[in-house]
């Protein structure tokens, strides 16, 4: 029996891709990227440039590759595809070789992170190597993918550092590297890959939640797994955004999905009370009709909230693959260790005031419990 008596939107027909043509490899500059929003007025730049065009427009099309496919679905895996798998493989490796240290039992982030921060930047550039990017291009697209792991100061992870991931990606599409027929498996092997990965490192390591709104926020570390997710499930026979309260289907499909697997994972950590109390946006969007309602919101929501905010944008980094505008980056009154300077969340949490990792807090509830009790007793 469906969940909602919704009947789902017809599956869309092949839409056009609303990326740019990449350009030619003469027309790029390589460069080291360097922070260059520092103020309202930059970021007002950078919403009418064409690097915030290039991004939504790539996201939208990412998007679009993969309305109504499973993770499980068939795709095309190209030598890239492969490479780009080997790399994460080869970052989940250096997980193993820094175990976390548990001296003190800090919820505020595991030092032994910086050790494996470290060694990703020391092996970037080789790992890099292998994907026969242009001269000059390693060290620029590097950038964008040692970011996607985190902050090595703060030990925190966030929709900032999710976006590093994208422009990682965005790089090698603008290389000519990932044409269009790969989107889908970017998304369904190489993107879910790295969500799994940073799954790992938030409780391996207690990353920190960066910039997180805590309840009245989409999730304490990503947000791109709801737009794809969504998209994924936007023309599901059966399945209805309410489904994400049925225990049952997380369990059963929450490998297949992104949207369920999200919530599972949520659920999984924050167990003291239900999704109404401790995810009060996620259990509203759940009363949406259905999920085409749910995916066009999320990219809506996305571009004022992740690329539409000072606090998260102040972070990102323009080179010559993804440039920025004229005018953007003067440098003017207090400036932070790395000449730029830091515009505070309005809520307070980028600095000043930590917030504890809840995976920490739900482990150190585990081993205070011993036993748990089994679920039928």
């Amino acid at each position: 029996m469906p969940i909602s008596r919704n009947k789902p939107p017809p599956s869309p027909t092949e839409l056009p891709l609303l990326s740019p043509a990449p350009p030619s490899i003469e027309s790029i500059t390589f460069t080291t990227p360097e922070r260059r929003l520092i103020s309202s007025h930059d970021l007002s730049l950078f919403q009418t440039s064409p690097t915030h065009a290039l991004l939504l427009a790539f996201t939208t099309d990412l998007n679009n590759s993969v309305l109504n496919k499973s993770n499980s679905a068939e795709v095309t895996i190209t030598p890239v595809i492969e490479t780009l798998l080997k790399i994460l493989d080869n970052v989940s490796a250096a997980v193993d070789e820094f175990p976390p240290e548990y001296a003190g039992g800090s919820r505020f982030g595991n030092k032994s992170f910086q050790g494996f921060y470290d060694a990703v930047w020391e092996r970037a550039t080789e790992w890099h190597a292998s994907l026969d990017l242009p001269e000059g291009a390693i060290e620029e697209v590097k950038r964008y993918f040692c970011e996607s792991f985190g902050n090595r100061t703060r030990i925190d992870y966030g929709s900032g550092h999710e976006l590093n991931f994208l422009a990682w990606i965005l790089c090698l599409r603008q290389l000519g590297l990932l044409p269009p027929e790969t989107y889908s498996a970017v998304l369904l092997r190489v993107f879910n890959k790295y969500i799994d990965l940073m799954r790992r490192l938030q409780t391996t390591y207690y990353l920190e939640p960066a910039g997180s709104h805590g309840v009245w926020g989409l999730d304490d570390y990503n947000f791109l797994p709801f737009v794809f997710g969504s998209a994924q499930l936007y023309s599901h026979p059966y399945l209805r955004p309410k489904s994400i309260h049925s225990p049952d289907i997380l369990e059963e499909m929450s490998d297949d999905w992104m949207y369920l697997s999200c919530i599972a994972f949520i659920n999984s950590i924050k167990v003291t009370a239900g999704l109404r109390w401790h995810s009060p946006m996620l259990d509203d969007i759940s009363a949406a009709k259905n999920w085409a309602k749910i995916n066009g919101g999320m990219l809506k929501m996305y571009e004022k909230e992740v690329l539409g905010k000072l606090p998260v944008m102040q972070h990102f980094m323009f080179g010559g693959i993804l440039p920025s505008v004229a005018g953007m980056g003067e440098r003017t009154g207090e400036e932070d260790r790395e000449g730029m300077k830091h515009v505070h969340s309005t809520w307070g949490e980028c600095c000043g005031i930590k917030v504890p990792a809840a995976v920490a807090a739900r482990q150190a509830e585990d081993a205070a419990a011993g036993l748990r009790r089994i679920p039928f007793d």
